[in-house]
Formats: C-alpha cells, structure tokens, sequence
C-alpha cells in the first residue's frame, strides 16, 4: 500500500508574507506536535520528524548557530528543537530528500523534478508559496518518504467501538480462527495486565510498528522512554502465543497544523523572522501495512530589525487509547508517534 512520505520542510526568506492559510482550516481537536517533547491538552496528538529535520537544516544552514528569539530566550520548543534529537542519521539514506537555495520558479521546478525522480511524488504545499524571484527569499526543504507493508497481511476482524466512543470502527489482527503463520509478524514487548502491554508488528523492510497500550497523559518522549523501560525490564515470553489475540484499529487521518509559538519573533543577532511554521500529516493503517505523508513549512521574513497448554490467553486490544511508535530497525528514536483516543475523531480527519 503504502507509502510513507514523511515531510516536506520549507524555509523562506522574504520582506513579505510567502502564502495565507485559512484559520478555518485548523482543527484544535487533533493536533502535531513539533518535537517528542512537546506538551499539549489535546488527548488526540501525533509527532512526525518532518518539522525536526527542517528545522536541523534551518538552524545549520541559515542562523548557522542555536536559535533564539529577541525577548522570548526561555520558548521551550525553540529549546528542543535546537538539540536536534532527531536527525537524519535516524533514518535511511534513500527515505529523504533536501535541498535549500534562493527562492525562485527554478528551485521550485528542481524540488519538484527531484522528489518526483526519487518518490515518484508531488507536493501538497508549494504551491501556496510565492515563488517570485527575491534575493533575501531563501527555502529549505525535505521530504521524507517510506513504504512498507507487515510481513504477512493481519485478518480483517469485524467492526467495533473504539473506547467510550459509539461509532463503529474497522478492526484488524489475529484471533483463535487466523492463519497460525499470522504469530510471526507480533513480537509481545511486554504484557503486565489487560491494560499495560506493547507489541511490536514486524513488517518486511527495516520499519517496525510499536503499538503500546496506556492511557497516561505523558509527552511522546517520556512515553516513548516508558515502553523501553517496561520492554527491558520484562521476563515473561515475548512469543506471540497461540492463544493470545490481537486487535487494532484502522485509522486513517489528515492535519495541517501550525506553530504559533515559533512565529513572529525576531530571531536573536539576524534581521529576520519565522512568518509561519507549519506541518501536515497524512497518515493510514490497515491490515496491509502503512502509509504516511507529512510536509513542514517554515518560513522566514528578513527584515529591518535586528505439556498441555496451561497458559492463560492475553488480549492484546488496542480499543482504547494507546500510542503508535515507528521506528527503523537499528535507530535509536522513532520517527513518528500518534496516541489514539477519540478514533472516531481522528478518522474523519481523512482526506476524502
């Protein structure tokens, strides 16, 4: 299925404002987050590395130091994302695309020669840039792409509730009646009762899905950091018994979101300043495997200013909220996370 295409960052330089977006637009019941760290109310949250390795190349290549804002040194996202705690050493060389220059029809045409030469892809959103030719407009750009599928196809299960929500939701996994050969693609990382227990869903590349059933309203990082722990720390058989289940919803959602708090703010010691920071997200799961898209744009205004089987069966049902890791085999941070808790919600979010 599925393509993985994870993020288009775009940086501008520029005395005016590159495009407008409709407030309409934003939907404040789901929401990206910019870095593992980051704090929100909102219960229906997801984190790309996308928006991180625009900002890698922003702060590398265009402030060529730390980040700050006149006025606002203290910005906690500024702080994070300044560490670069992801970068592109976490993922494949053939998953991403950059490249950044003045900002002109030309470079518009390399981008989009470029990713359609390697992906196969087109962008959502250049073409709400302004692409006129303008020596103190710079951009900045990635795009990462992947596709990958589970190692054998899950059983499509019957419908279901998701949580205290009524609607009914669309479900996928192994149960007492599904090919014995479906065990092989679930690694348990750990099952210490029917409401704390992970999974790992292998699939037939170097990505891994991590599903880990929780409920704790924690930031993706300390959450992330809270699988691993539980994961090391457990003795029980990892095998994915012949009597234990699996269940997991479809999910299948879209997001364009903004970052107020990295906008409008002169950047320390250089006469410019973020107009708008924004990311997407376009993301599907089924029974065949994943597909993910995601862009980030920040742009930048320059201006004047400075035996017999005894065992007990475990039920491993995410119908309620959990968190969604994926990560490649070998890095040490996941490249995406999504917690799960009005599924409902979240699907309709779905580009029609």
């Amino acid at each position: 299925m599925k393509k993985i295409i994870a993020t288009l960052g775009v940086l501008t330089l520029c005395a005016t404002s590159a495009f407008a977006f409709s407030k309409k637009s934003l939907n404040t019941e789901f929401v990206l987050v910019p870095t593992m760290k980051s704090e929100t109310t909102q219960q229906n949250r997801a984190w790309v590395g996308t928006f991180q390795l625009a900002w890698n190349d922003f702060q590398n290549y265009i402030i060529k130091k730390p980040v700050k804002f006149v006025g606002d040194e203290r910005n906690n996202t500024v702080k994070d994302l300044n560490k670069q705690s992801f970068n592109e050493k976490m993922l494949s060389a053939n998953s991403y695309y950059k490249t950044f220059g003045a900002i002109s029809p030309k470079l518009k045409l390399d981008i989009e020669t470029g990713i359609k030469k390697k992906f196969n892809e087109t962008s959502d959103i250049l073409d709400m840039l302004d692409w006129t030719p303008d020596y103190n407009k710079y951009l900045v750009y990635t795009m990462l792409k992947k596709d990958f599928q589970f190692e054998n196809p899950f059983d499509k299960l019957d419908e279901g509730r998701f949580g205290k929500f009524q609607p009914r939701v669309q479900y996928f996994g192994i149960n007492g009646e599904s090919d014995p050969v479906l065990r092989n693609n679930v690694k348990v990382l750990f099952y210490y009762d029917e409401n704390d227990y992970a999974v790992e869903l292998k699939t037939k590349g170097k990505d891994v899905v991590y599903l880990y059933k929780t409920s704790k309203d924690k930031n993706f990082e300390k959450l992330y950091r809270e699988m691993q722990l539980k994961t090391k720390a457990y003795v029980d058989t990892k095998e994915f018994g012949k009597k234990d289940e699996l269940k997991v919803p479809d999910i299948n959602l879209y997001k364009l979101q903004d970052y107020p708090e990295l906008t409008n703010k002169q950047i320390k010691g250089k006469s410019m300043y973020i107009s708008n920071a924004m990311q997407t997200i376009d993301f599907k799961m089924n029974n065949e495997g994943v597909k993910l898209k995601s862009e980030a744009i920040i742009a930048t205004m320059r201006c004047s200013l400075e035996p017999e089987d005894t065992t007990k069966p475990r039920y491993f049902y995410f119908d309620d909220t959990f968190v969604l890791f994926l990560q490649e085999t070998g890095k040490k941070q996941p490249y995406m996370a999504l917690r799960v808790y009005d599924l409902d919600l979240i699907n309709k979010t779905a580009k029609k």
